[in-house]
């Protein structure tokens, strides 16, 4: 029974997510933060392999903590990326994003969950800008040219 029990709690786990969304925010890096623990896939897509019939939306991972939850105390509004394989599991993110301050006009989709792997490997960007402005509390923003219309 000892060797089956954590087979039938891992069973159990996945049949309780199962349907459940789940948004990662996580990066996964080396103890000294020189690298990524998983150069060739993200964590998202680990768990979305893992948990198969749970929605993984990758969000919220390319800025700190203070920005995740506060991003109107930036001096103007950034650009937070949804990653993810399920359109309504994307849209209740946004939705989510939405009550923590993000607006929609900030929130971009950038794909399916292999496209997490985008946002995990920002860290080493996000630690050189850091360094940079001398403080972790900022965020990006993502300018595009006008389209053809607009001009």
């Amino acid at each position: 029974f000892k060797r089956v029990l954590p087979v039938i709690l891992a069973m159990l786990l996945v049949f309780a997510a199962a349907g459940t969304l789940l948004i990662d925010v996580g990066v996964g890096l080396s103890d000294d933060f020189s690298a990524l623990t998983h150069p060739n896939s993200s964590l998202g897509e680990l768990i979305q392999e893992a948990f198969p019939l749970t929605p993984v939306v990758k969000t919220l991972c390319t800025m700190d903590s203070t920005t995740m939850t506060a991003p109107g105390e930036l001096t103007e509004p950034g650009t937070v990326f949804l990653s993810g394989d399920d359109a309504e599991a994307k849209r209740t993110t946004g939705r989510l994003l939405t009550d923590l301050g993000w607006p929609e006009s900030s929130q971009l989709d950038i794909g399916g969950i292999t496209t997490a792997r985008g946002q995990e490997h920002f860290a080493f960007l996000f630690m050189g800008i850091a360094g940079g402005v001398g403080s972790h509390t900022f965020n990006i923003k993502v300018v595009t040219r006008p389209s053809a219309d607009a001009r």
